[in-house]
């Protein structure tokens, strides 16, 4: 048996192993739901008991009631008395004998994972998706093979800024509002008889957004996912400029046509000079405002500086800069990998003289971090907002702070 091959039978025992405690314990767990287990658990990373954790809990679907049981359960069936990794125990008899038909099921959720894709999980109640555990999982985390589902998420996520409508109501054929004053208008060349209505609707509401996308070395492992992002809003909203910064700022707007992400970031790293080398924001972002700044961003445009604010130069001139910008702009926005963090505090010189002039700092290190941004990146927010350093504390994982100085809430339930 191939190394492979023996770790998924470990696998399958173990899970079956911890499937069966949390029966016996009075936890009711289907067998759907150890087949959803199965299939998140090739998708993570095994050796971190608190991923493990999460996704067993999830596609388990544990209740509240239930958790205490299944933290006990998961340390002895899972972990071990002494254990210290999430890796799954070598297998060994279950302590009952278990059903063929239900250890088959497992074996082809692992077999058969990469030919299914993401498809939903058949069974009475729905399922926690590979889909759902890619939204929370880290940007640095991520290896080559997670890259296709993050980008068709981050794809998914930009569509959603095209859904808006505008305040303003236009003339359009077809469906729409009856405009009644432009009927009656109509009607006078007809001799007052209203032989075809108008009408009217509100337009989808196109947002003006400006990118500038830090890709020095401490930005590496989050660079191609933001990447992704960029290229995604540019699909849904042309007026989107993206433009890239370590050393020196580029404008990289006409590189987002190109469709593949491995292409896009191997043509970037000719283009851009100093690419994952050194970073000058504060320069950089002054550039910005002196070239780019009155031809690109009006009262409508939100500004998105996407960087982890490490700042080699002088925090007066970027501090300068964002003033600059914000001066002129809708609504500046600053997301921050490193905000993911709970520890997380905009101390570093450069984050802490930028800060004053932000409207929202707020993490971009996973896909739910990006998606609680949507608001904002439409305008339409609340405003103005504290960034964390005013607030003076920094938000949970995931979380942005708002101008009372409490989470924001996900724009998904409200």
């Amino acid at each position: 048996m191939s190394p492979g091959a023996r770790e998924r039978a470990d696998l399958i025992v173990a899970l079956a192993r911890l499937a069966g405690g949390l029966r016996d314990a009075g936890v009711r767990v289907a067998l759907g739901d150890e087949v959803d287990a199965a299939a998140a658990l090739v998708r993570i990373d095994l050796a971190d008991p608190d991923e493990v954790r999460r996704a067993l809990r999830c596609t388990l679907r544990i209740r509240a009631a239930d958790v205490a049981a299944f933290e006990r359960v998961f340390a002895r069936t899972w972990l071990g008395a002494a254990s210290t990794t999430a890796r799954p125990p070598p297998a060994r008899a279950l302590s009952r004998p278990a059903a063929a038909g239900g250890l088959a099921l497992l074996r082809g959720a692992l077999a058969t994972d990469d030919d299914r894709g993401d498809d939903a999980p058949d069974g009475g109640e729905p399922g926690a998706t590979a889909q759902a555990l890619y939204r929370k999982k880290p940007f640095d985390r991520c290896d080559d093979r997670d890259v296709a589902v993050v980008e068709r998420l981050l794809d998914q996520l930009a569509r959603r800024l095209a859904t808006r409508r505008s305040r303003r109501w236009i003339p359009v054929h077809g469906r729409g509002r009856t405009d009644l004053r432009r009927s009656l208008r109509r009607a006078v060349v007809t001799g007052g008889e209203l032989i075809a209505l108008a009408h009217r609707a509100r337009p989808i509401e196109t947002a003006r957004i400006v990118l500038l996308c830090d890709t020095s070395g401490s930005m590496e492992a989050h660079t191609r996912f933001l990447l992704a992002f960029a290229r995604a809003l540019r699909r849904v909203a042309d007026r989107t400029e993206v433009f890239a910064f370590n050393t020196e700022l580029v404008r990289i707007t006409a590189w987002m046509r190109l469709s593949r992400l491995d292409v896009l970031q191997a043509k970037l790293r000719e283009a851009v000079p100093d690419w994952s080398g050194g970073t000058r924001i504060g320069e950089c972002l002054a550039a910005f405002a002196s070239r780019h700044l009155r031809e690109l961003v009006d009262s409508r445009t939100v500004v998105v500086i996407v960087s982890d604010g490490l700042d080699r130069g002088d925090p007066a001139v970027l501090a300068d800069a964002v003033r600059r910008i914000r001066a002129r702009a809708r609504r500046v926005l600053w997301l921050n990998p490193l905000a993911g963090d709970p520890r997380y505090q905009p101390t570093a010189a450069g984050m802490a003289a930028a800060a004053p002039h932000l409207d929202l700092l707020a993490p971009a290190h996973d896909v739910a971090s990006l998606e609680r941004l949507l608001p904002y990146l439409r305008g339409c927010g609340a405003a103005p907002i504290r960034s964390l350093m005013e607030t003076g504390r920094a938000s949970p994982p995931g979380r942005s702070i708002d101008k009372r100085g409490s989470a924001l809430p996900d724009p998904r339930q409200t």
